[in-house]
């Protein structure tokens, strides 16, 4: 016997916040960026209710290091804004330093997975094969661009400009 899906919201943040979440790495952290953005649905209205996790390496392009947790998850604002405080990662197997997203938002049956790559990395994304994978018209719905302290990011669920999500 199999349970059918239900949608994630509307209370998908109760119990999945914690305070240190978006907080990957502390401010003083040698390489400390913000990582933000903000998600839009299929209308182009801000996700007030939205959460995002990720995952990804360190800047040696090792993963499970001491000290560096490498897991960072963010509840959106009431602007559908979001924010993890973490260091750009290194790359990993001939991959381009990249950060794996999983968003879960109202409305979705299961979570979406992404990937944000760096713009500031154009030769190593130039080789890396999930990345080519994607047709180059949608490729800069990946790239996350400098801004700032860091990198911005915005998530789209559908429609025009829609995030590039993966199946796994």
């Amino acid at each position: 016997m199999t349970t059918p899906s239900q949608t994630v919201g509307p209370y998908l943040s109760i119990g999945l916040s914690w305070d240190e979440g978006p907080f990957v790495v502390p401010a003083d952290a040698p390489g400390a960026v913000w990582l933000r953005g903000e998600i839009r649905d299929g209308n182009g209205d801000l996700v007030p209710d939205a959460l995002v996790e990720t995952w990804q390496a360190d800047p040696d392009g090792r993963f499970h290091t001491p000290g560096f947790r490498g897991f960072g998850r963010c509840g959106t604002d009431d602007e559908g804004k979001w924010a993890i405080r973490t260091r750009k990662p290194g790359p990993v197997d001939g991959q381009a330093p990249h950060i794996a997203v999983s968003v879960f938002a109202r409305g979705l049956l299961d979570r979406v997975i992404t990937r944000v790559y760096f713009a500031d990395e154009a030769p190593a994304n130039a080789a890396d094969t999930v990345l080519e994978s994607v047709p180059e018209a949608r490729r800069h719905t990946l790239l996350a661009a400098p801004d700032g302290d860091g990198y911005r990011f915005d998530i789209r669920l559908q429609g025009d400009d829609e995030t590039v999500f993966f199946t796994f």
